[in-house]
C-alpha cells in the first residue's frame, strides 16, 4: 500500500501525484492561436541608458502573462516586469527570448535593430 501524502498529520485526500496523467511539472499556458504577432524588441528611452528587452502583442490574461513573465526572467537570470499587458526583462536578451517563446509554441520574432 502506498503512503498517504499527509501534511502535519492531516491526510491530503486530492494530493497531486507526479505519475497521473496530464502533469506536465510546469505550469505553463495554454498554446496560443496562432494569429497572434509576438514582438520581441529593444527599449532604451526612459531607463537611463539600460537597455530592457520588451515582448508585446501577447492575448493572455494577467495571471498567465505574470506566469509567463516568471519563466523567462528565470530563462535569462534577469529581472523585470509586466507593464501594460506587455513583459520587460532587463537587459538585451532578444535570441533568447524569441528561441524560448518559440519552443513553447508562440509565434515570436525579433522586432528592431
Amino acid at each position: 500500500m502506498k503512503p498517504k501524502h499527509t501534511y502535519r498529520g492531516v491526510v491530503l485526500s486530492k494530493a497531486a501525484h507526479p505519475g497521473t496523467a496530464g502533469h506536465t511539472g510546469l505550469n505553463v499556458p495554454p498554446r496560443p492561436p496562432a494569429d497572434q504577432r509576438v514582438r520581441v524588441g529593444r527599449e532604451v528611452a526612459g531607463r537611463g541608458g539600460k537597455a530592457v528587452s520588451v515582448i508585446s502583442g501577447l492575448a493572455l490574461d494577467a495571471s498567465a502573462l505574470a506566469e509567463l513573465a516568471t519563466r523567462l526572467k528565470k530563462l535569462c537570470g534577469a529581472g523585470g516586469a509586466v507593464k501594460d499587458g506587455s513583459i520587460e526583462i532587463q537587459g538585451d536578451h532578444r535570441d533568447r527570448l524569441v528561441a524560448e517563446l518559440l519552443r513553447l509554441g508562440y509565434p515570436a520574432r525579433r522586432s528592431g535593430g
